[in-house]
């Protein structure tokens, strides 16, 4: 599969290798790919602007900082429509130093504004409840635990789903339409609690049923 990965920070380069390694064609698109490569010259994967990497596409992935990729993506809905978006961006508000706040929260998502941007993409949310680290190991987090789906489209999320259980997930839990991504998000007020009572990032949400 030919993945475009849109962004460059901790989340695309810990995607990057996992997909690599699992056989797909990746590239890395950024607003500024001289930029990124002066940040890091050893990608492994091409470095071009955001539109360059959707083009050659199947499904891309939206690495992008939350607050900022609802503005960064919209400009691509043609070149996003009829493709398959990953979604796994997480809505805080990190003007808020201190606090743990969320926007947007409750009666909307992330994850619903990418999709009312691109009504012609089928984004499927996944991931946006763990460290990047643990998204392609989740071993490392110790035992089994859930990873879950929000989205429109059946077979976008058995595209996504296959690529999580490439990465070592068995327990992948559909949750339905993409409205079911404000349930995600705002599972990561318990995230940020955990991680600072822990002192780790390495854990789960695990479904017992």
């Amino acid at each position: 599969m030919r993945i475009a990965i849109l962004g460059t920070g901790e989340v695309a380069r810990t995607l990057l290798p996992a997909f690599l390694e699992a056989g797909h064609d990746v590239a890395v698109g950024t607003r500024d790919p001289a930029a990124a490569l002066a940040r890091n010259p050893s990608f492994g994967a091409p470095v071009t602007t955001f539109a360059e990497a959707v083009r050659g596409a199947d499904l891309a992935v939206n690495a992008i900082s939350g607050p900022a990729c609802v503005a960064a993506l919209t400009p691509l809905a043609d070149a996003l429509a009829g493709k398959v978006l990953m979604d796994v961006s997480s809505p805080f508000d990190f003007s808020r130093e201190d606090e743990i706040v969320l926007d947007p929260v409750n009666t909307d998502s992330l994850g619903e504004r990418l999709q009312r941007a691109l009504p012609g993409t089928r984004v499927v949310k996944t991931f946006n409840t763990l460290a990047a680290e643990v998204m392609t190991a989740p071993g490392i987090a110790g035992g089994d635990h859930s990873v879950f789906l929000s989205g429109d489209d059946a077979s976008a999320k058995a595209q996504v789903g296959g690529l999580l259980r490439e990465s070592g997930w068995s327990d992948v839990i559909d949750l339905g339409g993409i409205g079911t991504a404000r349930a995600t998000e705002m599972m990561l007020p318990m995230w940020m609690t955990l991680y600072r009572t822990l002192g780790t990032h390495r854990f789960g949400f695990k479904i017992v049923r």
